[in-house]
């Protein structure tokens, strides 16, 4: 049987031309259909170009190609080796570490929703896919990230300037001024980072103005997706050259898998991330892949339902005598709001939140709820809050009072019932 073809080439074909298909996905699937004696099926459109919805894709991408007989779904593959003699070529599959069947699936369909030009690269954790990217950033080099964003981000940054001697200048994400004058001061910026909505502020950055500017300074653009998903806004498409995700979050959904995902359009880009992933093991595991492409399959769901319900939570807590600060892109008031109105498709499912009373409010509260669930992490079906300020690798101009609220999927009025009593129980 012939190997498949690998999409980001492992180390021993260094000197091979890249392997990159310039016939449309839905063509090649249908073009592996098996007309045998049999009926031809109808083809199959796998990405968005098809011009279905990104509620469909979430549903089509990533499946096997429809040949009569076949699984709907892709199998998971067990193996950490493979039958493989001689030197090596491009398509040769070697060794689990560089590439499996397992993976392909979740990085198409992640491609598919991203717009992206080229398989993603799915990592062993939204932090093993942002140490990937951070990277590409040389000795001595310098990062313009947000003073806010997430917190093992900061952190992995700050060691950086340790470690590598790079530098990093924080600036606040949303005044779209003090980001470019930061690109143009100083030596010339090596990688700009960006998040937006910012975590766990909620700030909102004009990505499209930036990512122009940052491309003009001479840097690598990149995005962390995470709180916006494929379906509130695409990156590449406002100019980025790299998007990030925490899978573990939205795109998995169910709290029980652990993984990241960086998407590029640019080959030399993606053979760097390919390289790191494999020579630093960051690889993720075929239950894991599988069980994350699973939980995609409801992306559009759960986003709509979530979203929906956070925008109703946070209408009804900005009116709240026991809260004193409320920050959802959703509300007209909120400083984000008219930029993201024109940028994503919706405001998301998180809520920032400040309670009378303080510090002591804000930590009462994760004891006073009884279905909100008190824990760190977000994206899942089940709704959580915590303080953030609890860790101490948070940004320390995030207040020590602010809650972060992740909403799931439940009743709105449970929900709402359940927060409203814990709110008014930390004031007695």
């Amino acid at each position: 049987m012939r190997a498949a073809p690998a999409r980001h080439p492992p180390p021993w074909t260094a000197d091979y031309p890249a392997d990159v298909s310039t016939t449309p996905a839905s063509e090649r699937a249908a073009a592996a259909i098996s007309t045998g004696g049999a009926a031809e099926l109808p083809k199959a459109a796998a990405e968005p170009a098809s011009g279905w919805a990104q509620s469909t894709v979430v549903v089509t991408a990533g499946r096997p190609p429809r040949e009569q007989g076949a699984p709907v779904n892709p199998p998971v593959v067990l193996s950490s080796t493979y039958v493989s003699a001689g030197v090596p070529g491009p398509g040769d599959r070697v060794y689990a570490r560089y590439g499996t069947e397992t993976w392909e699936p979740l990085e198409e369909a992640l491609a598919a929703l991203e717009g992206a030009a080229r398989p993603g690269l799915i990592f062993a954790s939204g932090m093993a896919a942002v140490a990937a990217v951070m990277s590409l950033v040389p000795h001595g080099g310098r990062i313009v990230m947000p003073r806010h964003t997430y917190q093992v981000a900061l952190q992995h940054a700050r060691e950086l300037t340790r470690r590598s001697a790079i530098t990093v200048d924080l600036v606040d994400v949303a005044d779209t001024d003090a980001v470019l004058a930061a690109l143009s001061a100083g030596p010339r910026p090596d990688l700009l980072w960006l998040e937006s909505p910012t975590n766990p502020m909620l700030e909102v950055a004009d990505l499209a103005a930036l990512a122009t500017a940052g491309r003009a300074a001479g840097a690598i653009v990149a995005v962390d997706n995470t709180f916006a998903t494929p379906l509130g806004q695409r990156p590449l498409a406002l100019g980025a050259h790299v998007v990030v995700h925490s899978v573990t979050k939205y795109l998995a959904g169910h709290s029980d898998v652990v993984l990241g995902a960086v998407l590029v359009d640019d080959a030399n880009l993606a053979d760097q991330l390919s390289a790191y992933r494999g020579t630093h093991g960051a690889i993720a595991g075929p239950w894991e892949a599988w069980l994350a492409l699973r939980g995609l399959r409801t992306l559009a769901l759960r986003v709509h339902r979530s979203a929906t319900t956070a925008q109703q939570l946070a209408e009804r807590l900005s009116s709240h005598a026991d809260v004193l600060e409320v920050r959802y892109p959703g509300l007209p008031g909120d400083p984000g709001h008219d930029r993201a109105a024109s940028q994503m498709t919706g405001f998301g499912s998180v809520i920032a939140l400040r309670p009378r009373g303080g510090l002591d409010a804000a930590e009462a509260l994760a004891s006073a709820v009884r279905l909100w669930v008190p824990a760190t992490s977000l994206g899942g079906v089940e709704s959580s809050l915590e303080r953030r300020r609890r860790f101490s690798t948070e940004s320390p101009t995030v207040p020590e009072d602010l809650v972060r609220l992740s909403v799931g999927i439940e009743d709105l009025e449970d929900l709402w019932s359940d927060l409203d009593q814990a709110l008014r129980a930390v004031q007695r």
